[in-house]
């Protein structure tokens, strides 16, 4: 059975839609009419898309403009570390020192987990540990962060789970802190609708979004700590225009996803993409590239009265 798509455009005056129940998507015509007298057509939903589950919508006014499975329950891998950071954004302090535990190392062992390659014994502030979060998808920062931040891992994933209550994430729940497959695949699972309301609040803070914009961020060597240089892995940064982050996934189980957001020409729209076909743990931005690109496509609602 085809996947429904759901399509929601504003526009002035009245616009005629056509269901397409073979594709399961809507298409959509302009109100005024084509030089033929017939509405011309605008867009149908986008093609091509082969995650499981998808959605995009405006990010000004929280429109949703199409998704598949909006509702549907699915792990979502290191998408989890955006609550993760929103968690430690919540509490502040950014500026205190965490001491690296030598426990994170069989940790990220344990798990062959991404990780900042946090040195034991080296102190950085949370600022810093947020960035290892981030870009390079540390688990290790992760646990280091769960530990002062809970205080203690049980108690910092229970507020993880509290602070998608109040978010109204009612689909959502969190088991551990990094969205690696433990105690089991699919212990850790969201909604694509949740996971636009997570990215939504965490996109509220400034020092969020600085982060998650970088392609790169370098610590010198300095008192107490190595030097560390941490990549990027969202792969529409430097490659699709207005691209400002948010974070990638992926497990076996979850596949590639990727929570996205991009500010065109005075529009801002942010998406999700959840379980994506594509080969290895590298994930790429296809299924987001061809939503976006449909969703720019589309005329731009007009502002309220």
């Amino acid at each position: 059975m085809v996947a429904r798509a759901r399509l929601l455009v504003r526009a002035t005056g009245l616009a005629a839609t056509v269901a397409c129940a073979a594709a399961g998507a809507l298409t959509l015509f302009a109100p005024s009419a084509s030089a033929t007298g017939r509405p011309a057509v605008i867009s149908t939903a986008p093609s091509g898309v082969g995650a499981r589950a998808a959605a995009i919508e405006n990010a000004s006014t929280g429109e949703l403009l199409w998704s598949r499975g909006l509702n549907t329950q699915r792990p979502m891998g290191s998408i989890t570390k955006v609550m993760t950071a929103l968690v430690v954004l919540r509490a502040g302090d950014l500026n205190r020192t965490i001491t690296i535990p030598s426990s994170v190392v069989s940790y990220v062992r344990e798990y062959d987990a991404s990780n900042a390659d946090l040195q034991p014994g080296d102190r950085l502030t949370a600022r810093q540990l947020l960035e290892g979060l981030m870009l390079p998808s540390g688990c290790d920062a992760a646990y280091v962060l769960a530990g002062a931040y809970g205080p203690g891992r049980t108690a910092f994933v229970a507020k993880m789970n509290a602070v998608a209550k109040q978010l109204g994430m009612t689909r959502t729940h969190f088991a551990n802190f990094d969205g690696l497959p433990w105690p089991t695949e699919h212990s850790t699972y969201s909604t694509a609708s949740d996971l636009l309301r997570l990215g939504r609040a965490a996109m509220k803070y400034a020092v969020f979004r600085s982060i998650v914009a970088q392609r790169s961020y370098r610590i010198a060597a300095g008192d107490g700590h190595h030097a560390y240089v941490w990549r990027n892995l969202d792969p529409l940064l430097g490659t699709y225009r207005g691209a400002t982050g948010i974070k990638t996934g992926y497990t076996l189980a979850a596949g590639h996803c990727l929570l996205f957001a991009v500010t065109r020409d005075g529009r801002s729209l942010i998406g999700v993409t959840l379980d994506s076909p594509g080969p290895g743990t590298t994930v790429n931005g296809t299924d987001a590239t061809r939503v976006l690109n449909w969703a720019f496509g589309l005329p731009a609602a007009e502002d309220p009265a």
